[in-house]
């Protein structure tokens, strides 16, 4: 295809999944860690939830398909990212399964204070992910301490360097920014207002912070072309801004999704052919190369791929179709979890004073006479 060997074809198809994870798992997690700071009340923070209640769950999709798809074209890459990420990468799964939790689990019961646990959880294990992918990636192109073996020698305090924290704070940022700019896009009154402001704002502490990533990404790792995919990422950041603060939601949301892709698109131009410098030993250097399954196996999934991905994609795109419309608080139905405790199935409630005692023979009083 186009002259490039399977493995480079399949080195840009984990690139597009990733970049299709951040752009649509990125606002995800910005949503979900501005719960607290965007809803005022139980109606805002159902609304804020509902923004994404019907997403959330197909967005992480992609992030099993990149997992699978790095794992049968390139085991030695999965192997030496997951050995050296374990600690990092087993926070961002629970963090990841417990905002599932929370999700289904903070409307079962119909108390502020179980709500309010929910939320908290919800809030945290957006935010952390968030901050933690960037941390990843950046350690990736950057590259970290592997063996001969490609065998991880680092701990996990290697993994926080400055440029990689750098790295999580962008992502952490941009992701709140995206995440703002939706729900100003999805709902109306007071709380869209709250979130256009609160993005105005997230956006002016964002640029110069991305702005310092990309240029440290590009002097230290980047190639001559990623100059270009630089440019268009700062650009777009700034453009949302401004947009933002025009009142523009939509237009603002594509460029936040823009500087999305162009940053991804930086951190993986910047590491080809590479998949996983090495930082200390060059023979550990893994490379798509050395790192990639066999040709037959690469054949099999390229097939597997054209028959599946347009599947995939139809379907989500039908489903934000379906729910693209705004949300407003007479779309947010009354709390039907269960009664709080001291009032669960056992106990009987008080009968007021007011409501006069039935007598037995009311109904019989009240039935009109029968005639044979």
């Amino acid at each position: 295809m186009f002259g490039l060997a399977l493995t480079d074809i399949w080195f840009l198809l984990i690139a597009l999944l990733w970049t299709g994870y951040f752009v649509l798992e990125g606002f995800d997690f910005g949503v979900g860690a501005l719960l607290g700071v965007l809803g005022r009340d139980e109606t805002d923070r159902r609304r804020v939830v509902n923004t994404i209640g019907p997403l959330w769950d197909g967005n992480e999709v992609w992030l099993i398909v990149a997992g699978g798809a790095t794992f049968a074209a390139f085991p030695e890459w999965y192997a030496s990212l997951f050995s050296g990420f374990y600690l990092a990468l087993l926070i961002v799964l629970v963090a990841l399964i417990g905002r599932g939790v929370a999700f289904e689990y903070r409307g079962k019961v119909d108390d502020d204070r179980w709500r309010r646990r929910w939320d908290a959880v919800i809030i945290g294990c957006s935010a952390v992910p968030a901050l933690l992918w960037g941390v990843a990636f950046a350690n990736i192109v950057a590259g970290v301490p592997l063996d001969a073996d490609h065998e991880y020698t680092g701990t996990f305090v290697t993994l926080l360097n400055p440029y990689a924290l750098l790295g999580g704070l962008t992502t952490l940022l941009v992701f709140l920014m995206h995440g703002a700019v939706f729900v100003s896009l999805k709902t109306d009154g007071d709380l869209r207002a709250r979130a256009h402001r609160l993005a105005l704002r997230l956006g002016l502490v964002a640029v110069p912070v991305a702005a310092a990533f990309l240029v440290w990404t590009q002097l230290a790792h980047g190639k001559g072309w990623t100059l270009v995919s630089v440019a268009v990422a700062a650009g777009a950041l700034v453009g949302a801004v401004v947009l933002v603060g025009r009142g523009r939601e939509g237009w603002a949301f594509t460029l936040t999704a823009a500087t999305i892709v162009a940053t991804t698109v930086t951190l993986f131009g910047s590491l080809y052919p590479n998949v996983m410098p090495s930082s200390t030993d060059p023979a550990g250097t893994l490379t798509t190369t050395n790192a990639a399954s066999t040709p037959y196996t690469l054949q099999i999934m390229t097939w597997v791929a054209l028959a599946v991905t347009p599947i995939v994609l139809a379907y989500q795109a039908w489903s934000y179709w379906v729910f693209r419309r705004r949300l407003t608080r007479d779309d947010i139905p009354a709390a039907t979890g269960l009664p709080p405790r001291g009032t669960r199935a056992g106990v009987q409630p008080e009968v007021p004073a007011t409501v006069p005692e039935q007598r037995s023979g009311d109904l019989e009083e009240e039935r009109p006479e029968v005639r044979r």
